[in-house]
């Protein structure tokens, strides 16, 4: 076959909803992409575990503390999924790393914003993760087998975390006045951040045009965005707290919200290393990195069958 009947035939196989695995042929684009796609998923759950994991020592009790340990666990767990299926596609996870620890790789920008309090953890776990389901849901349907089988299993898992952050809202939400200014503020720091999280406007990205036709996605930024809005929003409201968007108004001829769209160029400065914490979140993990070395090169030598003790 020529290359052109096999991008066919790739196409039409994608195009009816056939999954494609690691032994398949596939364009050197759409290999390109995932392999950028899953790396920066990838990324994004191993810093992800520093914004709250900072709290653990902090919790208020011990049910809490037990329940913020688990979450933070299972984003490393998922780190290692992630990384895992995208070795699938000829890329190592020491090469992803590294590209992590020199700045070259990007993560997601939500999570290199400070968590100055305990409302902060509660508010991550209910928005981010409420975000991110409603985006790793859709890639579950992707064209490409082991991200779409990673992401069922991450999605299982995270729906808890959801249920973990909002039960620590509304117990901020009906505590002292303190304590649910405590849990307004948080929203009003992360609302925007979160909404940035989809991605740039379907009219800015580059990528999303042909992660849509090879079904890698199967829906835009846009409609990512968008359905969180129409489901977070009336929650937030139901517990008494406000929207921080002066303008976010139910629109009945469309059936969704309006909403005020974020700074792009603040979420093109933070994925780009310049927000208000890049620079510390990669210095704790290079510092991880380093002294997880010798745990590393001790397997590496078992692994081969040498003498560990040696």
């Amino acid at each position: 076959m020529t290359e052109d009947q096999k991008l066919a035939e790739f196409e039409a196989r994608v195009a009816r909803g056939d999954k494609v695995e690691p032994g398949d042929w596939m364009p050197e684009e759409y290999r390109k992409n995932l392999i950028r796609m899953i790396g920066q998923h990838a990324h994004s759950e191993i810093v992800g575990q520093l914004p709250e994991g900072k709290w653990i020592p902090y919790a208020p009790g011990f049910r809490r503390k037990l329940t913020l340990i688990a979450k933070v666990q299972d984003e490393a767990g998922h780190g290692q999924l992630l990384y895992r299926a995208a070795e699938t596609l000829g890329k190592s996870r020491e090469e992803m790393l590294e590209e992590l620890l020199s700045g070259k790789a990007k993560y997601s920008n939500v999570f290199n914003y400070p968590t100055p309090t305990w409302a902060d953890v509660g508010v991550i776990g209910w928005l981010v993760d409420t975000a991110a389901v409603i985006n790793q849901s859709m890639l579950a349907q992707g064209s490409y087998g082991p991200y779409a089988r990673a992401m069922k299993r991450i999605c299982y898992e995270e729906s808890f975390h959801i249920k973990q952050g909002y039960d620590a809202v509304v117990a901020l939400a009906r505590g002292t006045p303190e304590q649910r200014a405590m849990a307004q503020d948080a929203i009003n720091r992360w609302w925007y951040p979160t909404l940035m999280m989809s991605g740039p406007p379907d009219a800015m990205s580059e990528h999303t045009a042909r992660a849509m036709k090879w079904r890698i996605k199967t829906k835009t930024n846009d409609q990512v965005r968008q359905e969180f809005v129409d489901h977070i929003v009336p929650q937030i409201r139901a517990l008494g707290l406000d929207v921080p968007d002066p303008d976010c108004r139910y629109d009945e001829t469309t059936g969704h919200y309006r909403f005020t769209p974020p700074d792009w160029e603040e979420l093109k400065r933070v994925v780009n290393g310049d927000g208000p914490m890049n620079k510390e979140r990669i210095a704790v993990r290079k510092k991880a990195h380093e002294e997880g070395r010798w745990v590393r090169e001790a397997l590496a030598v078992k692994g081969t069958g040498g003498n560990s003790k040696s």
